[in-house]
């Protein structure tokens, strides 16, 4: 409990990913994506020096997308969740995490954290200091041979409400420029992928997904495993490269801690994934 406490927590590992896509566009062959997820600003040893160190190590990997997958707040335990103060204000949060450089851009979707504080709130802090909040929204990079890779941020699962409607904000995003470039999606929980996938696909282009959320468990035990997964999924989302339904997934564990203040065999993490065609 005392590695979990006081050790772990303040860890900053960079993980080095590598997975193939099939029909992944040879134009985007070998991207790297910077994924961080979870902040939590203010929860067990999430301070300002970290979070700088976290922008410090991101562009030292020169990636050429950087991608923030929500909770970026986190609430101190008393009261009313929309209620509660905030343990480091977004303002401070967003501030230290200016300073993220990439080829293509630095975007970010809204966690349910987020939500529960003001997502107005918390994206117009992350606009203020360059990074892009996407909510439902779809933007488009370009190669240097002018071939387009579109990446779709959706609202957190909770903002949105009824799961069932997810697939309809896919389609009515990325359906009218389908079949002018492969599609990553970004959405805080990686239990929206049985939702957009199958019959309810709502983009033929969606190659990757691109989650948070799980923390990984925040701890990992021996022959257990990780005992409580934020997900309906248990430990089949938890963490790393998931291929479901034919769609590619990483799910990252990303920074602070929620709920209990522990990591154990689970550090926190900056994910530099790297996409080769297969």
């Amino acid at each position: 409990m005392s590695y979990g406490y006081f050790i772990e927590p303040n860890r900053l590992v960079v993980r080095h990913e590598e997975i193939k896509i099939k029909r992944w566009d040879p134009a985007f062959d070998g991207i790297r994506i910077a994924l961080i997820g979870d902040v939590h600003g203010g929860s067990n040893s999430v301070t300002a020096e970290k979070l700088r160190l976290i922008v410090e190590k991101t562009n030292a990997e020169n990636p050429d997308l950087i991608i923030l997958l929500g909770d970026y707040v986190s609430q101190t335990g008393y009261g009313a969740i929309n209620d509660r103060p905030l343990k480091m204000p977004i303002e401070e949060v967003a501030e230290n995490l200016n300073g993220l450089k990439a080829k293509y851009g630095v975007f970010a979707v809204i966690g349910n954290h987020d939500w529960w504080y003001g997502s107005d709130n918390v994206a117009d802090s992350l606009s203020a200091n360059g990074i892009r909040v996407l909510q439902n929204q779809l933007v488009e990079v370009v190669s240097e041979n002018g071939k387009k890779l579109r990446i779709l941020g959706l609202k957190d699962h909770m903002q949105q409400g009824a799961f069932n409607t997810f697939h309809d904000a896919v389609r009515e995003a990325a359906g009218p420029t389908d079949g002018t470039g492969d599609l990553i999606l970004l959405e805080h929980s990686p239990d929206i992928l049985p939702v957009i996938t199958g019959e309810y696909n709502g983009s033929d282009d969606l190659r990757l997904i691109l989650s948070a959320h799980t923390h990984g468990g925040q701890i990992w035990l021996p022959i257990i495993g990780t005992p409580i997964v934020p997900s309906g999924f248990g430990q089949k989302y938890a963490r790393g490269h998931i291929k479901d339904r034919g769609v590619d997934m990483y799910v990252t564990s990303g920074i602070g801690t929620s709920v209990l203040p522990f990591r154990f065999m689970v550090p926190p993490e900056i994910v530099i994934l790297t996409i080769r065609s297969e």
